[in-house]
C-alpha cells in the first residue's frame, strides 16, 4: 500500500459508490479526506466509517451543481484542512433518454453536474498545488465517454470531456509536478447497477471478457494508485478498469 501520510485529498460524490470507495482507500493510505457530496446523512456515515478505522476524515457537504457551493466548500475545506494535495472529481449523474426526446434541461444538468464542475473545482485547488509544485487531479470519467451508449448522448459528451479536460491540463500542469489523470470504470456494482433488471444485467456480462461486473474498491484502487508517487511519472493517461470491454 502506498504511504500518503500527510496529503489531503478532495472526494466528491463520496458518499456512496465509487467515491465513498475512493475516500476509504485514500484515508487506508494515511491521507486526510474532505468528503464532499449532497446527502449529508450519507457523508456523515462514511466520515465515521473512516473515523472508526482510525483514519482522518471531515464531512464538507456540497452540491457540485451550484457554482457557488463549489465556491464556499472549496474554501471551507482549504481553511480547515490547509491544502488540497488530491482531488477526485467523481461527482456525477445521469438523465438517460434518446436524444430525440432528450430535454434540453436534462442535457443542461448533466453536462453541469459531471463536466463543468470538475472544471470549477480544478480552479479552486489548482493553485495550492502549483504553489507547493505537487499535486494530483484524479478525474472519473466512464468507458461510455469512450464508446458511447445509445440513450445516454448527454453522459457520454460529458464524460469525453472530462477525457479532454484531462489531457489538456496535464499539458498546462506538468511543468508544475501537477499529475492530471482519469481512470474510466466501466460496468461497476453499484447501486445504478443493482437496479437494472436481472436479464439486462445479464445481457451486459456478455461484453466483458472477464465475465463479471467490477467492485467500486477496485476502480478506488486504481485511484489510490495515481495518487501515489509510484505514478509520478503518469499524466495524461485514461486508466481503464472495465474487465476488458474496451482494449486498446
Amino acid at each position: 500500500m502506498p504511504d500518503l501520510k500527510g496529503r489531503v485529498a478532495l472526494v466528491t460524490g463520496a458518499s456512496q459508490g465509487i467515491g465513498r470507495a475512493c475516500a476509504l482507500a485514500l484515508a487506508e493510505a494515511g491521507v486526510t479526506v474532505a468528503a464532499a457530496a449532497r446527502n449529508r446523512d450519507n457523508l456523515a456515515a462514511v466520515v465515521d466509517e473512516i473515523l472508526q478505522a482510525g483514519g482522518t476524515a471531515q464531512a464538507f457537504p456540497m452540491d457540485v451543481a451550484s457554482d457557488e457551493q463549489i465556491k464556499t466548500a472549496s474554501k471551507s475545506v482549504l481553511d480547515t484542512l490547509g491544502k488540497v494535495d488530491i482531488l477526485v472529481n467523481n461527482a456525477g449523474i445521469t438523465r438517460d433518454q434518446l436524444l430525440l426526446r432528450m430535454k434540453r434541461a436534462d442535457w443542461d444538468t448533466v453536462l453541469a453536474t459531471n463536466l463543468t464542475a470538475a472544471y470549477l473545482l480544478i480552479q479552486q485547488v489548482m493553485g495550492g498545488m502549483m504553489r507547493q509544485r505537487w499535486g494530483r487531479i484524479i478525474n472519473i470519467t466512464s468507458v461510455v465517454g469512450q464508446m458511447g451508449q445509445a440513450g445516454q448522448a448527454n453522459y457520454a459528451a460529458s464524460k469525453a470531456g472530462l477525457i479532454g479536460l484531462t489531457m489538456a491540463l496535464a499539458r498546462e500542469l506538468g511543468s508544475r509536478n501537477v499529475t492530471v489523470n482519469a481512470v474510466a470504470p466501466g460496468f461497476i456494482e453499484t447501486a445504478m447497477i443493482a437496479g437494472l433488471p436481472a436479464e439486462h444485467k445479464q445481457n451486459l456480462l456478455h461484453l466483458v471478457p472477464l465475465g463479471r461486473l467490477g467492485a467500486d474498491r477496485e476502480v478506488a484502487l486504481a485511484v489510490r494508485f495515481l495518487a501515489s508517487d509510484d505514478a509520478s511519472y503518469i499524466t495524461g493517461h485514461v486508466l481503464n478498469v472495465n474487465g476488458g470491454m474496451l482494449m486498446g
